[in-house]
């Protein structure tokens, strides 16, 4: 097993810069997640540590070697695709043994890993077959089964799960984490998708335009994002958006919401100032709510929506609002048995203790503080 270490890490290709100074590194065993929206530049990222990409300048590290110059074959890393890229006219047990077979492996040694390796992902009764004959999801445990057969350093999975069904999806996400979790190998995840990355990563990497945004537990991104990008991108339903005028509390186009004075207290405001606010679903309610009524009179916040779009998810109902004489869009969780129709004008109150504030010009996050 080994560490990963990117140190300012840069690839081009002709006028367009994929990623930029990429600094980070993965200690032996945790399970990374790199997140991000389409063409933020996580597969190129981990194209580059396999040596599929060549890194246009900087030091990539697996373990104490330097490898920038190490061909893709010898890193003793494993990489695990979406289309999972399984050998059609070879059956399970060929393709798990493949790599070992190009390595010269003793053919004894391949068939007792290949059995080992079976057994653990529940695929032993399977080894026959072709993959023509397999499920998605029995295709990519054995995509999963021909990385983790050759004992790699280093795991790399780009968004392995996204050709799954719901369910399997769900069901092979909790399995990947308990097998990793067994096995020890670092492992460094690519997807686009928030829930996967929250779930699965010891430790998130959230980019956009190739660049480093945030680096964190999911905790501590989840509660302390650094910019508003992190803030809407991770969280589902995301993070509401308010733009707001302070004006010794916060205009909201036509309404107003009071600034708590632990708010004032940490942040520099002055009247005419423009801020955007961030407020996450779950932590506002309907008008009529015994919770929010319980709050403090300086923790709570009121405005009225129109409501737009109705979507019963069982024990909640999601809101779709807007403020309606601006258009500005709001997102509301509700109760399961919520009754409501499109069109109704509501009250809805926020727990101002979970409020957000933004730079509107550069995104950053100027409360809570790191």
């Amino acid at each position: 097993m080994a560490s990963v270490r990117l140190e300012r890490i840069t690839r081009k290709f002709s006028n367009t810069t994929a990623i930029d100074n990429i600094t980070f590194t993965v200690p032996d065993g945790e399970f990374w997640v790199l997140v991000g929206p389409s063409g933020c530049g996580k597969s190129t990222i981990l194209r580059t540590i396999a040596g599929l990409e060549t890194a246009t300048a900087g030091n990539l590290f697996v373990g104490d070697v330097l490898v920038n110059k190490v061909p893709a074959r010898q890193r003793d890393v494993a990489m695990v695709f979406q289309n999972y890229a399984l050998y059609p006219h070879m059956t399970v047990a060929q393709n798990l043994g493949f790599g070992l077979q190009m390595r010269k492996t003793d053919p004894a040694q391949i068939t007792e890993r290949v059995e080992k390796v079976a057994r653990s992902l529940g695929i032993s009764h399977l080894l026959e077959r072709k993959p023509k004959q397999l499920s998605g999801g029995q295709q990519q445990r054995v995509a999963l089964g021909r990385a983790i057969v050759r004992q790699p350093q280093v795991f790399l999975l780009d968004e392995p799960l996204s050709n799954l069904d719901t369910q399997l999806r769900d069901d092979t996400r909790a399995e990947l984490k308990q097998l990793q979790a067994a096995i020890g190998t670092t492992t460094i995840y690519v997807t686009h998708d928030r829930v996967e990355a929250m779930t699965l990563a010891d430790k998130i990497v959230v980019l956009e335009r190739g660049r480093i945004q945030q680096i964190g537990t999911p905790q501590t991104i989840y509660a302390r994002p650094a910019n508003r990008m992190v803030a809407t991108f991770l969280g589902s339903p995301p993070m509401n958006i308010l733009p707001a005028i302070y004006m010794g509390g916060f205009q909201v186009d036509e309404q107003f919401l009071p600034c708590p004075p632990s708010l004032r207290e940490q942040v520099s405001m002055s009247e005419g100032q423009s801020f955007d606010l961030g407020i996450r679903p779950e932590h506002i309610s309907l008008g009529d709510s015994q919770t929010f009524s319980e709050l403090p009179e300086n923790r709570q916040g009121e405005l009225m929506v129109e409501v737009r779009v109705v979507e019963p998810l069982g024990e909640k109902t999601l809101i779709r609002s807007i403020l309606p004489d601006a258009n500005i869009p709001l997102q509301v969780q509700a109760s399961g048995n919520w009754q409501g129709n499109v069109g109704d004008r509501l009250k809805v109150q926020f727990d101002l203790s979970q409020l957000f504030i933004f730079d509107p010009a550069t995104g950053e996050t100027l409360y809570p503080q790191s």
